[in-house]
């Protein structure tokens, strides 16, 4: 039996509702039924609230914190299981946890790989992400992952704000081969920001390494947390003559005081997609839906047809 022979439904996390029913109505379908039983404690019960034997059921939930949002997709795939789902796909647009992909000190866990477990624990049969904070991570899993990137959709948008002079910046060292892959696209330059930490969330200092005199550049990143590294390097790059400064980020984490440090910082335009929901307003930030290519990608998925025609890098 194939994807193709069963029955294909959607069914969504509460977080990522939003961005759910985009994805099954560009698919050309509606949300599966669900609901959602919360006890007194904070304990909650998901329920299908429709008939998934023998179906293809794509699960979509985003496992941003709190914690809630990673259970909750656990738990949908165990019900779905129980419930003689075909085959059970986790959509994941944003994967929580991927900052810990490795030990980069003594007596701290792999969270990445512990969430890895977790998904092959409820015996989910497939994976879809969006940008991984580290590619190794879909190593991690003993299923299929299909890992998606947002730069078929950013370089298109960034292509057409038609800049001279344009120079794609990484904004550390692990961010190299993503700028890399955007620069070769693009034919543009590249420019590398050297950056030191005090500790997590908080830059010491960095430094530019390539020339930004007169350019336009393009910052390249999987994700914006508190955005104190990308306000700062804007205000460098800013400050050696740079002509103007925008990012581009998947992940809108956007946490602590990112929105008005972004507001008050020389950045032009934020470019970010719509993996993670925004709760505030800010003028500076561009939103781009990755709906499509998530209900496109799907569709190619269920018809075991090639999804290498959607990537870019």
């Amino acid at each position: 039996m194939s994807f193709a022979k069963t029955p294909i439904k959607f069914f969504s996390g509460t977080a990522s509702m939003y961005l759910s029913e985009k994805i099954a109505a560009s698919y050309g379908t509606e949300l599966g039924k669900s609901s959602m039983l919360y006890f007194s404690d904070g304990e909650f019960q998901p329920s299908l609230d429709e008939t998934v034997r023998g179906c293809t059921a794509f699960i979509v939930q985003s496992t941003f914190p709190p914690v809630d949002n990673l259970f909750e997709m656990l738990m949908m795939i165990d019900a779905a299981r129980r419930a003689s789902a075909y085959k059970i796909v986790a959509v994941m647009p944003y994967f929580g946890w991927a900052r810990q992909d490795r030990k980069d000190k003594p007596r701290v866990p792999i969270g990445a790989k512990l969430v890895a477990d977790l998904l092959n624990a409820a015996h989910v049969d497939r994976i879809m992400t969006m940008d991984l904070h580290a590619d190794q991570i879909q190593g991690f899993f003993n299923v299929p992952v299909d890992h998606l990137y947002a730069s078929s959709l950013f370089v298109p948008y960034i292509k057409s704000l038609d800049l001279d002079n344009l120079i794609v910046a990484a904004p550390d060292m692990g961010g190299t081969k993503r700028a890399n892959a955007y620069s070769r696209f693009l034919q543009a330059e590249m420019a590398i920001c050297y950056k030191n930490r005090k500790k997590a969330n908080e830059v010491e200092d960095i430094t530019v390494i390539g020339n930004v005199k007169d350019k336009n550049v393009v910052i390249i990143d999987d994700m914006i947390d508190t955005a104190g590294t990308i306000c700062l390097a804007a205000e460098i790059m800013m400050n050696a003559g740079a002509k103007t400064v925008r990012v581009v980020a998947t992940h809108p984490v956007l946490s602590g005081k990112a929105h008005e440090r972004i507001a008050n910082s020389a950045i032009t335009e934020v470019i970010v997609t719509d993996t993670i929901p925004q709760k505030q307003h800010n003028d500076k930030i561009k939103v781009i839906t990755v709906a499509d290519l998530f209900a496109d990608v799907i569709k190619k998925v269920y018809n075991y047809q090639s999804i290498s025609t959607t990537f870019i890098t």
